[in-house]
């Protein structure tokens, strides 16, 4: 079977899933019209009608009558996410002049949750363009197939396979069509919740609207070239840590709380290691930002809190610059980011998941190293004993994914540290690397439209393969290469 027609199987279902979208991207011009913004009338518009052309254009392509393979959904998924990031550039392009290679960045970095940007000015940009980097960073806090196949509700891939190759594992209702439904309902409660709670600090609904839309999507796109210490409110920094906390757990244990009135931290592993990381975290900050930085206590402690929880929930908002602290602060918030939040939220990073996996699978193994070939150490996970061959490929995969990260972090260091030349220490730019790849945002300011096309293309990969998870980037760039039939 030839390149064309393995695509022919998944065209049908990328052409329904972007014209889907189309009308989701439809919002921002609302914004335009309310402000009065119609110079970005035209430019906003060419997101969905781009959109809707080109998956109007796939649905002509003849389908073949045969069942998508798991490698075809992961390829379709890689490919969506491309296609909306390559488009949503546009706006930025033809309405404020952007170059299109900054745009896309802006735009990935935005579908991604990551919160790195590349704005000339954030205070100078239109309105329309705000909400419309805020409304990437919502849509895309649970993913974009996610919120398809929950509006939708049908595909001729099967659901659960675009779903889970998306990154969702979270399974809490009978079919994946019925927990895409249920995450959504939770998500739009949660974000409208967040943006009456964010507004008690007292800014000005636009604010409050745009925070609230991306701490709960654990983005951190700000309306303002200063971010969050542009308000000069204390309290509003208090408000927005229960919000980004509130986004990196997994959203299952909200429905659980709901129907059936368990208690929402009680059970779960992620949600208790998340609270244990934010608690390790405000300790260690708050003692190098007084021992090395020379910051009072009180100050010390609310920056500390504060990127703490943004670093391990993957939100890019900032109250400090990490490039004025010392090194082994750096570092460690450079941990932080990369273990990241909750599988099931809208959080970046390897997540909690994996590592509380990836730790009682060395213990597994230490522990049958050092008895008989003949004695049964079983493997428990949640509370299950898991067989040992399912247990041994589970681990694996969930090593692999690790050390996939690891390793594509360090290529693209090396690679980015020979294209740039300055005064920024490797941390830092380890740091921002990380950052990238985690989807998180935080930045040393290392990122700006000065660095080189290079380090821009790298950026945009990272941040991509990141959101994904590694493996849907991996089958695209295989299947573009050598098909899908093996």
């Amino acid at each position: 079977m030839d390149r064309i027609e393995q695509f022919s199987i998944i065209a049908d279902d990328i052409g329904n899933i972007l014209r889907f979208i189309s009308f989701g991207t439809c919002l921002p011009l609302l914004v335009t019209v309310m402000y009065g913004e119609w110079d970005m009338l035209f430019p906003m518009a060419t997101v969905p009608v781009t959109l809707f052309l080109l998956g109007s254009l796939l649905l002509q392509i003849p389908s073949t009558p045969r069942e998508a393979r798991l490698s075809q959904a992961l390829f379709a998924v890689a490919l969506i996410w491309l296609i909306c990031s390559v488009i949503g550039a546009l706006p930025f392009t033809l309405g404020i002049g952007m170059p299109y290679l900054d745009a896309v960045f802006e735009a990935m970095s935005g579908w991604t949750d990551t919160g790195l940007t590349l704005l000339p000015s954030v205070d100078e940009t239109p309105y329309t363009l705000l909400f419309w980097r805020s409304l990437m960073q919502w849509l895309g806090g649970l993913g974009i197939v996610a919120f398809t196949i929950s509006m939708a509700t049908r595909s001729g891939i099967t659901p659960s396979r675009l779903y889970r190759s998306e990154g969702r594992t979270e399974a809490f209702m009978p079919s994946v069509v019925g927990t895409a439904l249920q995450m959504w309902k939770i998500y739009i409660i949660l974000t409208i919740v967040s943006i009456i709670w964010i507004k008690l600090s007292g800014i000005p609904l636009w604010d409050a609207v745009n925070i609230a839309m991306v701490a709960i999507a654990t983005g951190g796109f700000s309306v303002h070239s200063a971010g969050i210490p542009y308000y000069e409110n204390a309290f509003l920094e208090l408000l927005i840590i229960p919000v980004m906390i509130a986004g990196a757990l997994p959203f299952k244990l909200y429905y659980l709380a709901y129907h059936k009135k368990q208690r929402l931290l009680a059970s779960d592993e992620q949600a208790k290691l998340l609270l244990i990381l934010i608690a390790l975290g405000l300790i260690v900050v708050t003692f190098d930002l007084m021992q090395f930085t020379g910051l009072d206590p009180a100050n010390a402690v609310r920056q500390g809190l504060f990127m703490t929880v943004a670093a391990v929930t993957s939100t890019g908002f900032q109250v400090a610059s990490p490039h004025s602290w010392a090194n082994v602060t750096v570092m460690f918030l450079v941990l932080l980011m990369i273990i990241g939040g909750s599988s099931g939220s809208t959080a970046g990073g390897i997540k909690l998941s994996r590592i509380a996996l990836g730790y009682r699978g060395l213990i597994w193994w230490f522990k049958r190293v050092f008895v008989s070939g003949k004695v049964l150490v079983p493997f428990k996970y949640e509370g299950k004993v898991i067989p040992k061959n399912v247990a041994e490929l589970e681990v694996s995969k969930n090593m692999l994914i690790i050390i996939l990260y690891i390793l594509i972090i360090f290529i693209a260091a090396i690679i980015i540290m020979h294209m740039e030349t300055g005064t920024y220490d490797t941390s830092n730019i380890i740091f921002e690397i990380v950052s990238g790849m985690c989807n998180n945002g935080i930045s040393t300011g290392f990122v700006t439209p000065d660095m080189s096309a290079v380090s821009k293309i790298c950026f945009i990969l990272v941040m991509w393969i990141g959101r994904l998870e590694v493996m849907p980037v991996i089958v695209l760039v295989m299947g573009l290469v050598r098909g899908f039939e093996r």
